[in-house]
């Protein structure tokens, strides 16, 4: 396991160094390929070839891969947490082709075989449409805050952003004061891949961050330095963890029959604008979406959408008993 550790560190400094990785990538990297035990049994790779008591990466074949994935499946993992760990393997062992300490990978470079079929290895995804908030939830939960307090004054302008801009709360975490134009209603982040991007917010967004940053910021931060966009009650800049239980609470308060986290604000917003009319290229730019395939599931929530209205709405899609000339 010592040497295993080692090479993984090895891959670690070089997806830093030449990937770019960001902090998040190393950390899911670093669960599905070393394990943890913070809910009982670890399940990284490298733990199960401990198991196995294999210590050298070359002893590695397709046979353990599939030993693995089965492995996983006996505890009843996800199939999407399964295809994420298949692809974590797949990038290091890229690795251990690149520098030599393998000569053959024991899995595939792609997922597909030569006539485009999925490769027995992978896991054929569940296909779940992404949850997300009506436009009156929406409303409720944005107005949930207090406003003479500087922590709902804050949580109002986060609640506006999420919805208005499509953010990942990670990219909401490392806002500073100067991503933030509140002249041309932009916002510059930096998404996966450490990709730059430039984001927009309407006016309600604008506003609120402007009261939030005039009159709220100032009295959290009691005098302290931060170039943070967001801070806590001790004036430091808010986490992901923390911006969760933020929406948890307003979640509760406004008694929503949803388990809402970041992410739905992320879906609400881009299913919101597509219904709105909004051009499937245009939202992808906005969600910082590498591939349009990504984005393109919206559109069967839309289209699901627009079904559930037209059985509502339309008298001949009731299933009722019509005789001509009624």
């Amino acid at each position: 396991m010592v040497i295993m550790r080692e090479v993984f560190q090895r891959y670690v400094d070089y997806l830093k160094a030449e990937r770019g990785a960001s902090k998040y990538t190393l950390r899911n990297y670093k669960t599905d390929l070393i394990g943890t035990h913070q809910k009982g049994i670890g399940k990284g790779f490298f733990q199960f070839l401990v198991l196995k008591k294999i210590s050298n990466f070359k002893e590695v074949d397709k046979q353990i891969i599939r030993e693995y994935l089965s492995w996983l499946l006996e505890q009843n993992i996800a199939k999407s947490s399964l295809a994420r760990k298949l692809s974590a393997i797949r990038s290091f062992y890229r690795f251990l082709l690149r520098e030599g300490i393998i000569s053959k990978s024991p899995i595939p470079v792609s997922t597909l075989g030569r006539k485009g079929e999925r490769s027995n290895l992978s896991p054929k995804l569940d296909k779940r449409l992404p949850i997300f908030l009506t436009e009156k939830e929406m409303q409720e939960l944005i107005f949930a805050p207090d406003l003479t307090k500087p922590e709902g004054q804050r949580d109002r302008a986060i609640l506006e952003l999420l919805y208005a801009s499509g953010l990942r709360v990670s990219e909401l975490t490392r806002l500073n004061l100067n991503d933030i134009n509140l002249e041309t209603h932009e916002i510059r982040t930096t998404g996966k891949g450490s990709k730059e991007r430039i984001v927009l917010m309407g006016s309600p967004a604008a506003t609120a961050i402007f009261e939030y940053m005039n009159n709220s910021r100032p009295k959290l931060l009691r005098g302290r330095k931060n170039e943070a966009l967001f801070v806590s009650r001790y004036g430091i800049r808010l986490i992901d963890r923390r911006m969760q239980k933020i929406i948890k609470k307003y979640t509760l308060l406004c008694g929503l029959d949803k388990k809402v986290h970041p992410h739905i604000l992320r879906h609400t917003f881009a299913t919101h604008m597509l219904d709105g009319g909004a051009d499937l290229r245009v939202v992808q730019e906005l969600l910082g979406h590498a591939d349009l395939s990504s984005t393109q599931i919206y559109t069967h929530v839309t289209k699901q959408q627009a079904k559930k209205v037209y059985l509502t709405a339309h008298p001949l899609a009731q299933e009722k008993d019509y005789q001509s000339g009624n």
